[in-house]
């Protein structure tokens, strides 16, 4: 098998042996079992929008087209990914996002006895949780949107699951985890047991009550929103640090804004997804303001997690076919923005924000809204914006964040509007985005594990993630630690 790559094609081509062969001068009927290696949309000549595009294939004679093409063609080595060895160790993962998950599933397909308990319901269940609190705002803390996949997620430059698809993905990688551990819903880690610097026992409390169980590893694979048990962690003593993040609101605008300005008079061709876009600036503060989880045809979401405070996040389905665009705008923020020392000073910040936007919504889980040129100008706007929310209330959003963030988080719009030319024209803000990322950063030495021995901290919560795909290898990589015993 042989794969090449950098091959500029026209949005209308499909015959992608013809496109192989072309360019490598050789017959069309000597390539066979094509398939796409790569596949990204290239726009920066609005009046030439096409792909670049990579392919694995087959050909008669592969050693002498890798002697005459050594620049072009390379050979396709494939990737095994080994099963660890198991030993007679009780791991438990606690949290079963991405980190968690990953880990526990690792675990679990080498054999080894693993716990994953997760606080939620199951991820059927805790879709009719959301589903009622987005039509009717009453909340269950437990069931937030703090969160088998299409082919082509392996050859997008910026490959989408979404979130439709995503349901079906965790029940299966779950069922996979069942066949040699135990998945445990609606569990909450209540407490921990240390004697002499080491984990001893763990305190689990569920619908039947609370009780203890002794495990000789504990993953916490904990989310970035897991403010409950980031203060009984501090005071049982694990070492934390505050840690730099962003906050700011969510834009919206319609797709069809974004298709144009992307990809210029090709903007409805059918062969071409719903654009996005990724910007970052930096205002003359020195503050850095940037576009972050950018959700193409989706929705914004209230994705509030304890009463009386509210936060927003963004989604797309597979198929991106809503009709407006939206993503986070965020402004960095640093410890010296807390007004603390404390640990958890990041968190309170976070906290206070979240505290405003409820007010601001009219304390009934709705959520702030107001259109970006009456924020710019800090005037009151007009009522019944349509948004992809269903429950909003026009608000002035330059009551929510502190002075200092409004002011570089204006400059950074204006900014961005120099880049894509009418940015803050017909566009919404949405508040508040204000968790990007966690706000701490749990200790952890090169085999990742804790201050307090047998504790391993992993993933975005812990302050080591970005994102889905980071937080996923971060839980590989512990997976690896604990049954190697090295990193």
């Amino acid at each position: 098998m042989l794969k090449v790559s950098n091959i500029a094609v026209s949005l209308d081509e499909k015959d992608y042996a013809k496109v192989i062969a072309n360019t490598l001068n050789i017959r069309k009927s000597q390539v066979k079992n094509v398939k796409i290696a790569k596949k990204a949309v290239d726009a920066r000549r609005k009046n030439k929008v096409h792909f670049n595009m990579g392919f694995t294939f087959e050909y008669v004679d592969e050693d002498q087209l890798l002697k005459t093409h050594s620049k072009q063609v390379s050979k396709v080595k494939e990737y095994h990914y080994d099963k660890l060895t198991p030993n007679n160790q009780t791991i438990m993962v606690v949290g079963s996002g991405p980190a968690g998950l990953f880990c526990a599933y690792n675990l679990a397909r080498s054999g080894q006895k693993v716990i994953l308990i997760e606080q939620g319901k199951c991820v059927d269940e805790r879709k009719k949780d959301i589903d009622t609190y987005l039509e009717t705002g009453k909340l269950n803390t437990q069931s937030n949107v703090q969160y088998g996949a299409s082919e082509d997620i392996l050859y997008l430059n910026k490959p989408h699951l979404g979130t439709d698809v995503l349901i079906n993905v965790v029940k299966n990688i779950r069922k996979d985890i069942e066949k040699c551990g135990d998945v445990r819903f609606e569990t909450k880690l209540v407490d921990i047991i240390i004697e002499d610097n080491q984990l001893k026992e763990v305190v689990l409390e569920n619908n039947e009550g609370t009780y203890k169980e002794k495990v000789d590893q504990l993953v916490l694979a904990i989310g970035h929103s897991a403010r409950k048990t980031y203060e009984m962690l501090y005071q049982k003593q694990l070492e934390i640090s505050q840690k730099a993040f962003a906050v700011g609101m969510r834009i919206e605008h319609s797709q069809e804004f974004i298709n144009k300005s992307q990809y210029g008079k090709f903007y409805d061709h059918p062969a071409l997804k719903a654009a996005d876009y990724k910007l970052a600036v930096h205002t003359s503060q020195k503050r850095g303001v940037y576009t972050f989880c950018m959700c193409p045809g989706g929705y914004v979401m209230n994705a509030a997690s304890e009463e009386k405070r509210l936060v927003v996040n963004g989604m797309s389905n597979y198929k991106r076919d809503n009709k407006y665009a939206n993503s986070a705008v965020l402004v960095n923020v640093t410890p010296d923005d807390f007004g603390s020392s404390h640990p958890l000073a990041g968190m309170y910040f976070q906290r206070k924000l979240e505290e405003k936007a409820f007010e601001l919504g009219g304390s009934d889980y709705s959520i702030p809204v107001q259109k970006v040129e009456d924020y710019l100008e800090n005037k009151e706007g007009i009522e019944n914006i349509e948004t992809s929310l269903k429950r909003v209330k026009n608000a002035n959003l330059n009551a929510l964040l502190p002075e200092i963030l409004n002011i570089n988080l204006k400059e950074g719009l204006l900014l961005m509007n120099n880049k894509i030319n009418g940015f803050t024209s017909n566009a919404t803000l949405l508040g508040v985005e204000s968790r990007s990322s966690a706000p701490i950063r749990f200790y952890r030495d090169e085999n990742m594990e804790s201050n307090i021995k047998g504790i391993y901290p992993i993933g975005e919560g812990a302050g080591y993630a970005g994102g889905i795909m980071s937080s996923a290898i971060d839980g590989l990589k512990c997976s690896e630690v604990l049954l190697k015993g090295e990193r």
